[in-house]
């Protein structure tokens, strides 16, 4: 197996696309995979489900919002 230290979860696709899109699949990924700020309770602790599909751990509120990431 070869290192992926550079590009990180996206280096499960090898040497193929390229290291600059690796880098930001692999950026998206990291920070799509953080526990984010509730709209509700202004709480961090919101886990992403599926495709703009959000969970928060904190008040149980489940509801669709943006697809990667929350905007504050």
């Amino acid at each position: 197996m070869t290192k992926t230290k550079k590009v990180k979860a996206a280096g499960r696709f090898g040497v193929r696309y390229g290291k600059k899109s690796r880098s930001k699949l692999a950026s998206v990924e990291s920070f799509q995979r953080k526990k984010q700020k509730c709209p509700f309770c202004k709480k961090l602790g919101v886990k992403r489900k599926s495709k703009g599909v959000w969970h928060c751990l904190k008040c149980g509120k489940k509801f669709a919002s943006n697809t990667y990431y929350l905007t504050n």
